[in-house]
């Protein structure tokens, strides 16, 4: 039976102005992390992840230790700590971008962090800068924990999803550009290099991945929240293929598989649903490019406790 409280509804006509503004706040403390953290290959040193209380940039190294920012979405706070025993934070609540973001580098610059950042917003349409945001300012304490108790739910199957592949593979993380929970997966092959790319995009494809996400919709080609899976290069005979469950479907125009949110969130099992869409997702793009799956899967037994064999 569903469990609404973890698979909560989310239609984003009731959220859209949050959602816009979360998706700004987000770039701008992915912006820091990205700033001070080290260059890690396709820009995964930059990410955000799910934790127990939100979204948290996870440590980052600054001149005198480390330090974590988090958007707690249970007591709705920003919270900045170091290494150091130091602490700041300010409330989550109506704001426009231009103070959130005022209001994140003073904090930062009193615990001692310098640091900055470009203050362009990217993957947005007409994006206006970090200081001069005054468009965007609403916070619905509501709609942004759903989104993290979501956000919670579709993190702990796609890391289970994770373990099953022992090739190249990305952390589950929050990615602020475009405002999705994904996890991808490699084949071991260099992908070409795609002409007229930019540098994120030329990094990001470097190689041939197969990658499942979460993503809150755009309004306009996709009208509510979703599950995407696409392969890059996208091999032939990918989007014939057979993928669960029946309501999946390939979009021609993103040249992905979608999978609605709220066809999940009311099936019998959630969980196992979203597996279903992950795990055959996936197949389409490793049978269609001929991965090598033998030396790339694993399979999953009886989970290791730490327990002694006998006779250890």
């Amino acid at each position: 039976m569903t469990n609404f409280a973890a698979w909560p509804a989310l239609p984003l006509s009731e959220w859209k102005d949050t959602y816009a503004t979360l998706h700004m706040w987000t770039q701008v403390v992915g912006k820091v992390r990205l700033a001070l953290g080290p260059d890690i290959n396709h820009y995964w040193g930059s990410t955000l992840y799910v934790s127990s209380r939100g979204l948290t940039t996870s440590p980052i190294p600054y001149a005198k230790g480390s330090f974590e920012i988090v958007f707690d979405f249970i007591a709705h706070d920003l919270e900045i700590s170091t290494s150091r025993g130091e602490t700041g934070s300010f409330s989550l609540a109506p704001r426009t971008v231009a103070e959130f973001y005022s209001e994140l580098m003073s904090s930062l610059h009193s615990l001692g962090i310098q640091v900055k950042v470009w203050p362009m917003p990217v993957e947005v349409p007409r994006p206006v800068r970090f200081n001069l945001d005054e468009g965007h300012a609403s916070y619905d304490r509501e709609y942004a924990h759903r989104f993290w108790q979501i956000l919670v739910s579709v993190s702990n199957v796609l890391w289970e999803f994770r373990s099953r592949f022992i090739g190249k593979c990305s952390p589950v993380h929050f990615l602020w550009g475009s405002f999705d929970l994904a996890v991808t997966r490699f084949s071991g092959r260099r992908d070409p290099e795609r002409a007229g790319a930019d540098a994120v995009t030329k990094e990001a494809y470097s190689h041939e991945v197969s990658s499942v996400g979460f993503w809150p919709g755009d309004g306009e080609i996709i009208k509510d929240a979703v599950f995407y899976a696409y392969a890059a290069p996208e091999p032939t005979g990918f989007k014939e293929y057979p993928v669960r469950p029946e309501k999946a479907f390939y979009h021609s125009e993103k040249s992905e598989f979608f999978l609605m949110y709220d066809d999940v969130r009311t099936s019998q099992n959630p969980a196992e649903t979203l597996r279903d869409f992950c795990q055959s997702t996936y197949e389409a793009a490793a049978i269609a490019g001929k991965w090598d799956r033998a030396n790339l899967e694993r399979t999953v037994g009886a989970k290791n406790t730490g327990a002694p064999k006998a006779g250890a």
